[in-house]
């Protein structure tokens, strides 16, 4: 383990726990085995699927991060992690595996940082293609609320442009 990227981490999060744990680890385990390091743009990309403690170890030490376009949130809930190195073509999906030891809080942080990555993640293919880069959109002015939202986000009701706040959708259960 590295300490000054352990450290960098916890003061990005603001306190060490198992979580940011995990998430420091899929860091460790997405360098080794895809050969990437921090991201200054969009080369390197992660799929995150959830929205826990261990994405904050993803940003500071990989440079993936929701403004510049390449973390990207797919809300399963697992701990899992998708990489992909858009240089390369190579990606990777880790799953946390599950624990069947009881543990304290401390033993769990300890064990997740210092454990082998095979014995932390198993490891897949991606069940998804790379996302594409990320895009920008015109802003269009709600004419309900007056606020700006860009254009994918826009709906029409009856006959006016309106935003997803704004937006009464129908739906009748299907």
């Amino acid at each position: 383990m590295d300490q000054k990227q352990w450290e960098r981490a916890v003061d990005f999060h603001g306190h060490e726990c198992p979580g940011l744990a995990i998430g420091y680890k899929a860091c460790e385990a997405a360098i080794k085995k895809l050969n990437i390091n921090f991201s200054k743009d969009e080369d390197i990309v992660c799929v995150t699927e959830n929205d826990a403690c261990g994405v904050d170890a993803v940003q500071v030490l990989l440079g993936c991060s929701f403004g510049k376009g390449n973390l990207i949130y797919r809300g399963t809930g697992k701990h899992a992690f998708s990489f992909f190195n858009r240089n390369t073509g190579e990606s990777i999906r880790m799953i946390l595996k599950p624990c069947d030891q009881e543990m304290e809080r401390e033993e769990r942080q300890a064990y997740l940082l210092n454990a082998p990555i095979e014995d932390v993640f198993e490891f897949k293919v991606p069940k998804f293609d790379l996302p594409k880069k990320a895009k920008l959109f015109t802003t269009i002015v709600c004419e309900s609320c007056g606020e700006g939202a860009p254009e994918h986000k826009i709906r029409l009701m009856e006959g006016r442009k309106v935003c997803l706040d704004c937006f009464d959708d129908y739906s009748r259960g299907f």
